[in-house]
């Protein structure tokens, strides 16, 4: 189980990744008054997978609390 939970942070921290580097891409485009529809579309693809490997996580036990602005 530890080897899945572990698989599941790797994937979920990828995807972060790819998610900030989506949302560079779109401020580009919507920079240069482009259509970034089709980005855009991406990048709620990827939220909805990442919620789905969110959940995952959380029934696997692998529950991160979340840190309060002090905290961080």
């Amino acid at each position: 189980m530890d080897n899945k939970l572990n698989e599941i942070r790797r994937k979920i921290r990828f995807l972060r990744a790819e998610m900030l580097s989506a949302g560079d891409n779109i401020r580009k485009q919507v920079n240069r008054d482009e259509d970034c529809s089709e980005a855009a579309a991406h990048l709620m693809a990827m939220r909805a997978s990442m919620v789905g490997l969110i959940g995952e996580r959380n029934r696997l036990g692998g529950e991160e609390r979340l840190l309060n602005v002090d905290e961080r």
